[in-house]
């Protein structure tokens, strides 16, 4: 993280901003992520290994063989981030595809088991695949330490957990913060507290956690404004079904997108529904590059494919056979494809100028080819 620097506030629904500090990229174990790069990709695999160590690995290798970026992994126990309670507020409502589960029963089924966590990484080293994860409290956070993780993401939930946020910031690791829910404050404290405690780097990804997301609700036009007020790479974690979401965003800058991968939607799991399975990972992968591709930079005159085209541009020709000493007129003169003559908007200059040579038809007009009127 560079040096903090004071910069001109920036406002937001009524509230002030100022951007203090200079961080506009992010290197992930070696991989630098910015918008000269394609998007760099994480394949969530959250609770879709379905309680198996072997489905964990087939998921790694899936995201590999995908040509994802990162797989990403979930550090927290069901005491770690709730209690059991009987209180209405634990079970879940709402119109969510969790409705009735109760918030204990639901993690104890997305954990990841943290004895995983060895042959998980491992696997990842030996294929050359980053791995991340979300820590949900301060062990966690130790716990993958311990494990050298390249990278902390911070959940959207967690978003308003300063003190985790500041205590995984201190681990000195980049991170990533979501910000799904989150207010334009909510989200300054967020990095504020990443940045003053510490954090090697820092991205934020838009976010909405609607599970599956609305498209009409992601509102993907906040990514340029997030690059503006707090001058960090932004992405995308896409909980929507659909491609076109991620496409869109990294048309608008997003340098980064995570999506959540499964085997088999068929097979179901708390995160099925909007997920996406090996083969359409690989054509998201795709996607999202080819947008990125397309953005190129800013530039005007023919590119290089384009050259050849220049050549059957429209220009001044002979339409008709032209004696020498004969008038050009509208008659025997048009703006026809290619190029080789004189530019269109020069027709009225040339008519009732003078052949001063004979011309066949389709032969290009050119200025030593006139005379003045009167001198036949």
């Amino acid at each position: 993280v560079s040096a903090w620097h004071r910069g001109p506030p920036v406002t937001q629904q009524g509230l002030e901003i100022r951007r203090e500090r200079t961080m506009t990229q992010l290197r992930i174990d070696g991989r630098v992520i910015d918008g000269s790069h394609p998007p760099y990709v994480i394949a969530e695999l959250s609770a879709n290994h379905q309680g198996s160590v072997n489905a964990a690995i087939e998921l790694i290798h899936a995201a590999h063989e995908a040509g994802a970026d990162a797989v990403k992994f979930q550090h927290f126990t069901a005491e770690s981030i709730t209690v059991r309670s009987s209180h209405p507020d634990f079970r879940i409502s709402g119109g969510t595809i969790w409705d009735g589960a109760e918030l204990a029963d639901l993690y104890a089924e997305a954990m990841t088991p943290w004895e995983w966590t060895g042959e998980l990484v491992t696997e990842c080293r030996k294929l050359g695949i980053t791995w991340l994860s979300s820590p949900f409290d301060s062990t966690a956070v130790d716990y993958l330490v311990g494990h050298d993780v390249p990278a902390i993401k911070i959940a959207s939930f967690e978003i308003i957990d300063l003190p985790l946020i500041s205590y995984a910031a201190a681990q000195g690791r980049p991170m990533i913060i979501s910000t799904g829910m989150a207010t334009v404050a909510e989200i300054d404290n967020a990095v504020r507290a990443a940045v003053s405690s510490g954090a090697g780097a820092l991205a934020l990804l838009r976010c909405n956690s609607g599970y599956p997301a609305e498209p009409g609700e992601m509102d993907l036009h906040s990514i340029p404004a997030m690059q503006a007020m707090w001058n960090v790479p932004v992405g995308l974690s896409d909980h929507s079904v659909g491609p076109s979401a991620a496409s869109a965003a990294v048309a608008l800058g997003a340098v980064l997108v995570e999506k959540h991968l499964t085997l088999r939607r068929a097979n179901g799991g708390p995160d099925a529904a909007f997920s996406l399975e090996p083969d359409e990972l690989s054509e998201f992968v795709s996607s999202v590059r080819e947008v990125h591709s397309t953005l190129g930079s800013v530039r005007f005159g023919p590119s290089k494919r384009e050259v050849a085209s220049v050549a059957l541009r429209r220009s001044l020709r002979a339409v008709k056979p032209i004696t020498q000493g004969d008038l050009i007129t509208m008659e025997n003169v048009r703006s026809v494809r290619p190029a080789g003559g004189l530019a269109p908007d020069l027709i009225d200059t040339v008519c009732g100028m003078v052949a001063c040579r004979a011309l066949d038809q389709g032969d290009p007009l050119v200025w030593s080819d006139l005379n003045p009127a009167g001198m036949r």
